[in-house]
């Protein structure tokens, strides 16, 4: 055997093996691999539009001799976007690995998840490159200037580094892929799909969106425009008109908010204890306590039925007194836990507004003698 691995025979048994023999084999000793472990990338987010036929595909193993320069993932604006890397374990020996990514893209956009640092003989570990660039990234970049443009496309490779525990050898492979910055948008998908293979026609169509897109979003939203609750401040005033409600300048907005949303429901009790109740509760925010006691009330409202001194009605000593009652008389009570809370000129603008014209009232606020059970 020569020292380049061919075999050779001696010329005195040249002529026997010119004849056919089915007992004869000729070995061939081939290199011993030293490649310790193998990489697989595979990325979540791919678009149709940037994948090459050219290069490797994702989701394919590779080693040194094939490094993956045509994995392509996708990044948009406030959306995370992964790439799952397999790692097996060529030899018979366990690894502990160190795992790192670099490229032309700032590092606080990638992130690295790992289920361990150590790889058993023969087996396979996996790693999440997680990227996240800034929602308002194109945003950010509005200042550009004339000669300069904004830069969507980035390099990087993965490293993962492997270290024998018995032997302490350590090696080192690589893989390159590329991550493409580009808006989300949804025009495209109402296209037939062969237009979804061309980049240029999905950048050019969210031109168009991002002029279109803001108008369509607040039909789609508009239900909330109308609701008193979320509706945007500058449309409390249309939205008050709109029900008829005069909007009270001494109660905070979100106070408003409530009136104005329940301004039909005050409406239909007005002129009766449940209606002036709901009213003061919206308006102070003390509960309603339909479970307790008038007497017990955050809110007590206790009417007096007795008609006073009616002559020819009334009977002295039994349902009538000289000099005393109050007919169509009644109490508000406001038990509020601090007092200072109360605006009294407001409350007793609401029980102005809401009781019967010929009603007469007294107004009595104290604090609460409610006491909670633990």
């Amino acid at each position: 055997m020569t020292l380049d691995g061919r075999c050779q025979v001696s010329g005195a048994r040249r002529a026997t093996l010119k004849s056919p023999s089915p007992f004869f084999l000729l070995f061939i000793p081939m290199p011993r691999s030293t490649q310790a472990i193998s990489l697989m990338l595979t990325p979540m987010q791919i678009s149709e539009a940037l994948l090459t036929s050219a290069g490797s595909q994702p989701g394919s193993w590779m080693g040194t001799d094939a490094i993956a320069s045509n994995l392509n993932l996708v990044i948009r604006p406030g959306e995370p976007s992964e790439m799952v890397v397999q790692i097996r374990n060529l030899g018979d020996r366990s690894l502990e690995l160190s795992l790192q990514v670099e490229g032309n893209f700032p590092q606080e956009w990638c992130r690295i998840g790992t289920e361990g640092a150590e790889v058993l003989a023969g087996q396979q570990t996996e790693a999440v490159l997680y990227f996240q660039i800034p929602a308002d990234f194109f945003e950010q970049h509005q200042s550009l200037h004339p000669q300069e443009t904004l830069k969507l496309n980035y390099q990087g490779h993965f490293s993962a580094h492997t270290t024998e525990h018995d032997t302490g050898r350590r090696q080192a492979e690589t893989a390159a892929f590329n991550l493409y910055i580009r808006p989300h948008t949804l025009y495209p998908s109402f296209l037939p799909a062969i237009y979804g293979e061309i980049d240029f026609v999905g950048r050019f169509l969210k031109i168009f969106e991002q002029s279109f897109e803001p108008a369509v979003q607040s039909l789609d939203t508009l239900w909330a425009h109308l609701d008193p609750l979320t509706a945007p401040t500058a449309l409390l005033p249309f939205l008050a008109h709109w029900v008829g409600w005069s909007l009270l300048p001494t109660l905070s907005l979100e106070r408003q908010r409530y009136l104005i949303r329940n301004a039909i429901e005050i409406y239909r009790w007005r002129g009766t204890r449940r209606g002036m109740r709901f009213y003061l509760h919206l308006a102070t925010g003390l509960p309603l306590d339909h479970h307790l006691p008038e007497d017990a009330k955050h809110i007590g409202i206790t009417e007096f039925f007795s008609p006073g001194f009616v002559a020819g009605a009334a009977h002295i000593g039994e349902d009538a007194i000289l000099g005393g009652g109050r007919p169509f008389y009644f109490t508000v009570h406001l038990r509020p836990d601090d007092v200072s809370q109360i605006d009294e000129a407001l409350v007793r603008t609401v029980i102005e507004q809401e009781k019967p014209a010929f009603c007469t009232y007294d107004l009595f606020v104290q604090p609460s003698a409610i006491v909670l059970e633990p």
